[in-house]
């Protein structure tokens, strides 16, 4: 055959690439559906949601709620929640699958 077959020499060197790559594409989909991103971002949009409904509360809401603004401060709590999600999401990512031998193998 000839050199331009398209075959590599190297076998062993062509399926560690490929492993390397498939180890690169596993990481960036746990890093992509963590659930600390998902519970963070639902939480900051719903946060941001009810703060802006609370921001100018109707009497009627008020007299439900004995005087207290329940919107502003609950969707002050959920922006709270979904920044402290993120926030270790940031501090503390998701550390990379680690393969060994055995499972190479397997």
């Amino acid at each position: 055959m000839s050199e331009h077959s398209g075959h590599s020499e190297h076998p062993e060197h062509d399926l560690q690439r490929e492993v390397s790559e498939l180890e690169g594409k596993s990481t960036t989909a746990s890093r992509l559906f963590d659930l600390r991103l998902i519970i963070g971002g639902l939480f900051v949009v719903y946060g941001v949601i009810v703060t802006i409904a609370g921001i100018n509360p109707s009497d009627s809401s008020l007299d439900k709620s004995e005087g207290v603004n329940i919107n502003l401060w609950t969707g002050i709590a959920m922006l709270l929640l979904g920044i402290f999600f993120l926030g270790w999401l940031k501090l503390r990512p998701t550390p990379p699958v680690e393969v060994t031998e055995e499972e190479e193998g397997a």
